[in-house]
């Protein structure tokens, strides 16, 4: 039996890329590679956000040669307001982003096929492994108190890729311009309701660069969950809150 066609969606990918000139035109070029043909219109967003090696130029160049790639450049450091601001100017029907600096072609290809076929569903990663011991422990402690504050279930809040329709627009919303909106995607999608599938990924080796999680970073996402539960403390959460869904599989 043959697979069933994608459903022809379009499908924008948020790309935030800092200090990565050394690996980033092969990540991109394998990006295209496993994702051209999922869409009938394909767009990368690339977020070079407070650079100051030649990612910028890097992608630039590549926007020249290859259709559907547009580069922002932002003087501002941040996750969050990378992913804001590509969020922002994206057109697609489908929605991604993803940390480029660790998301292999094979993974963002399986996410975005997954988003593409269950239409009304939010999809993210789970990392099954990280690579080192300090990265674990410091991902225990962070999604133990987002269990307490949230009541979310998921064990990788940060997981990339993370892929949602644009009618989810609550997603649209975010303010978090740092570490912190990945727990504010997750909370989000609790409280409108959304469902949510996840899929594990193993690969979470850096492509190159350095790491810019540290531990005064990460005792920065400890305080600031708790700031967040309270900006998000009176908004209304919809009946069910977030649910589980079966993924629809190609």
């Amino acid at each position: 039996m043959s697979a069933s066609p994608l459903p022809q969606r379009s499908v924008s990918v948020i790309l935030p890329v800092h200090q990565q000139a050394d690996h980033i035109e092969s990540i991109l070029e394998s990006f295209y590679e496993v994702l051209e043909g999922l869409s009938p219109d394909l767009e990368l967003i690339v977020v070079v956000n407070a650079s100051t090696d030649r990612s910028a130029e890097i992608c630039r160049s590549i926007a020249g040669r290859r259709a559907g790639l547009l580069v922002i450049e932002r003087a501002e450091a941040g996750w969050g307001g990378a992913v804001r601001a590509g969020l922002g100017c994206a057109t697609g029907d489908v929605l991604c982003f993803t940390n480029s600096a660790r998301t292999t072609a094979t993974d963002l290809r399986t996410a975005v096929v997954l988003g593409l076929l269950n239409e009304g569903r939010a999809t993210k990663a789970v990392r099954r492994n990280r690579d080192s011991l300090r990265r674990r422990a410091g991902s225990v402690l962070y999604n133990l108190e987002a269990r307490a504050l949230f009541g979310l279930a998921s064990w990788d809040l940060n997981g990339t890729p993370k892929v949602f329709p644009r009618e989810f627009g609550q997603l649209l919303q975010l303010q978090e311009d740092g570490d912190l909106l990945d727990l504010e995607w997750l909370a989000t999608c609790d409280r409108a309701g959304y469902p949510l599938i996840e899929f594990p990924v193993t690969s979470v080796r850096r492509h190159g660069g350095r790491s810019t999680t540290r531990w005064s970073s990460a005792l920065r996402m400890y305080s600031g969950a708790i700031l967040l539960r309270r900006r998000l403390g009176g908004a209304d959460r919809s009946a069910g809150g977030l649910r589980s869904a079966e993924p629809a599989v190609r």
